[in-house]
């Protein structure tokens, strides 16, 4: 059974694996495989900086999904109420739950914190991530035009989100 935790900076070196496993996995992630260029140190900045959070999902010591909650334009006071969402989960264990978990993690995190609005973006063809999303209470809120450019062709987004309260 796994378990739901925020990560540790001795995670980094894990959770980077994790991440792009799931680039090469899922032509739904925002890059291509092996385009990320961080080092376990930068994941150790921006988790201890707290610009960035992220929460894992683990079973015997291996990441299995994670989420990453990102305060989009720095934490200034007419900003700091809201974070955009990076999730991403190994393909062999869609399915199980662990999405909505990573989900739920972060929306208590969130509700703690006085975070009021939850926001990401989803492939408009990504049905099952869409499903998960409106599942957790996130609506479509519009469509971003051929944001991404995946297998020759350039894709639109959703940018949905959840208003957590005032």
């Amino acid at each position: 059974m796994y378990t739901i935790r925020r990560m540790r900076s001795s995670d980094s070196a894990a959770f980077l694996d994790l991440v792009n496993t799931t680039d090469v996995e899922s032509d739904f992630m925002t890059g291509e495989p092996g385009e990320r260029q961080l080092s376990p140190f930068q994941v150790t900045m921006a988790i201890s900086s707290g610009m960035q959070v992220i929460f894992i999902a683990e079973e015997n010591e291996k990441l299995l999904g994670q989420i990453s909650l990102f305060y989009m334009l720095g934490r200034g006071k007419r900003v700091k109420h809201a974070v955009h969402i990076g999730i991403s989960v190994l393909q062999s264990v869609w399915g199980k739950g662990i999405g909505a978990a990573l989900m739920q993690a972060a929306e208590v995190w969130a509700r703690n914190e006085g975070i009021i609005r939850m926001e990401l973006t989803v492939m408009t063809h990504n049905e099952r991530g869409i499903a998960l999303y409106k599942k957790m209470g996130f609506e479509i809120e519009g469509t971003k035009k051929a944001t991404i450019f995946v297998n020759g062709k350039y894709v639109d987004e959703y940018l949905m989100s959840k208003i957590l309260g005032n």
